[in-house]
């Protein structure tokens, strides 16, 4: 089922990075973004990371952000630990939460996210953002903004394999 505006969100379980298991409790009065990005070396989703990492002190102070990943949760430590990042990462290595909410798969999808992302794809090979494995290339992003009482009240399906909500967008929430 896609999640939709209105909604709330049911109970996620999933280990993060630092080894704990997350629980949907801890964004509880949280204004959230909620994100479902590809795999653990995808250049596009570090670079995302990497931005929102440095930028992340622009957003409310009861905000919250949580990005999971298709990947193992020690591969996933591994990858993201170079961001040093202030929000939660967790690991959905068997694709339940994606399919769950019926994040989608696609190849042309894709091929379009990589001919618009060419540049991104040049800036994060710069800041040496490298795909080193290939499950999950077709994976399309999704953005979920929470509000305090738990309430979805936007999600954005991107239309391709770079495209998320702006950055704007998101602060403006988080205020």
């Amino acid at each position: 089922m896609k999640l939709a505006p209105g909604e709330k969100l049911s109970e996620i379980k999933l280990p993060s990075i630092e080894g704990s298991e997350f629980s949907i409790k801890k964004i509880k009065g949280k204004k959230t973004l909620l994100t479902f990005y590809r795999f653990a070396t995808c250049p596009f989703c570090n670079l995302r990371i990497h931005e929102l990492t440095k930028r992340y002190n622009e957003l409310g102070k009861n905000f919250e952000m949580i990005a999971i990943f298709n990947s193992s949760p020690d591969y996933l430590a591994k990858q993201m630990g170079k961001h040093n990042a202030p929000f939660t990462i967790l690991a959905d290595e068997n694709f339940d939460y994606f399919a769950k909410y019926e994040v989608e798969k696609s190849l042309p999808k894709f091929m379009i996210g990589s001919l618009v992302g060419f540049f991104r794809i040049l800036k994060a090979s710069l800041k040496g953002y490298f795909p080193m494995e290939l499950q999950g290339m077709t994976i399309v992003p999704v953005d979920v903004l929470i509000n305090e009482a738990g309430i979805i009240e936007k999600v954005y399906y991107g239309k391709n394999t770079t495209d998320h909500l702006s950055f704007d967008e998101i602060k403006k929430f988080s205020s």
